[in-house]
């Protein structure tokens, strides 16, 4: 009767130890994963699979949305909807390493997403110029396109952009190892979720939705990978905006005046330097997030002063 009351004991430990390490990072990205996505597509680039949408891809005006650091397309939802009602074409799409786009093992950095983005669109045979418009460190990466593509750009909109703040002053491409990769799920990954909230100034305006979207994402293989080699190739961009800032483009950028994350105040001075004919608005009472914070504020900035059409059909 002992031993089997320590069977159960036994029993009820291993289950509870499995299930708890079998929290993080148990989904593999792979065809059975893929069937199981029931809208969007999926296309086979030359790093992957990646998961995209697109709407009045014919329509004359075509938005390319970029999503940030962690935080997949869906972040989008809200303007890329509004912009489809308008009748502007859109594409948004989940890069590397997030969302149901796969998780190669390789180097996570700004090129890789810009090829990544330019492939795409290759692979759809867009032959006009875009708009493209990219949130926090997808600002990096529309920066990184229009270094090298700014023939195929019509505007830039940067949604309180990254590559302003950054210390690093080069990337570092060493390997993500095993260790790190552990000490992140291990160390990071528990609180990773509800973190997704200091992105507003009234976090509990998302709190019990917006975290608990984002748990999903810590289930799938190779996640952790993708966002420390993001963080370590993540350097200050100076030498490319500057760049792009002696352009013709027309470059805008929508910042919240409370954004804790990549706050407007810190580069303030310099981002007009780099960028002198940078059209710049600032929206109040809003975080990282103002698309989602203060939607009318933002799509009143977004379509009517920017892109300065109520309706392109």
């Amino acid at each position: 009767m002992q031993n089997i009351i320590l069977l159960i004991i036994f029993t009820f430990l291993f289950i509870g130890c499995e299930n708890k390490s079998n929290k993080y990072e148990y989904i593999t990205k792979d065809a059975s994963f893929r069937k199981k996505i029931e809208k969007g597509n999926f296309i086979k680039l030359s790093n992957g699979y990646t998961y995209y949408e697109v709407e009045n891809i014919k329509n004359r005006e075509l938005l390319v949305f970029v999503h940030g650091f962690s935080v997949p397309s869906y972040i989008w939802d809200l303007t890329y909807d509004e912009a489809k009602e308008r009748g502007y074409g859109v594409i948004k799409l989940d890069l590397y390493g997030r969302g149901y786009s796969d998780n190669p093992d390789i180097i996570y950095n700004d090129r890789l997403f810009g090829d990544q983005v330019i492939e795409l669109l290759d692979s759809l045979k867009i032959d006009k110029k875009i708009t493209l418009v990219g949130l926090s460190n997808g600002g990096r990466v529309i920066s990184n396109i229009a270094s090298r593509y700014s023939n195929k750009i019509e505007k830039l909109i940067y949604v309180s952009p990254s590559g302003f703040h950054d210390k690093n002053k080069a990337p570092d491409k060493s390997k993500v190892s095993d260790k790190e990769i552990n000490d992140f799920i291990n160390d990071k990954f528990p609180t990773l979720a509800k973190g997704q909230l200091s992105d507003f100034k009234y976090p509990e305006n998302f709190a019990g939705n917006w975290d608990l979207k984002y748990e999903e994402l810590l289930k799938y293989k190779g996640f952790a990978q993708a966002i420390i080699s993001t963080a370590k190739n993540n350097y200050l961009l100076d030498e490319v905006n500057s760049k792009i800032g002696k352009t013709n483009l027309p470059l805008f950028a929508i910042w919240g005046d409370s954004d804790s994350v990549l706050p407007f105040k810190e580069i303030e001075n310099k981002i007009l330097k780099i960028m002198p004919k940078l059209q710049l608005f600032i929206i109040k009472d809003s975080g990282h997030l103002p698309h989602m914070e203060q939607t009318k504020n933002f799509n009143n900035i977004f379509f009517d002063k920017i892109l300065n059409k109520k309706n392109t059909k």
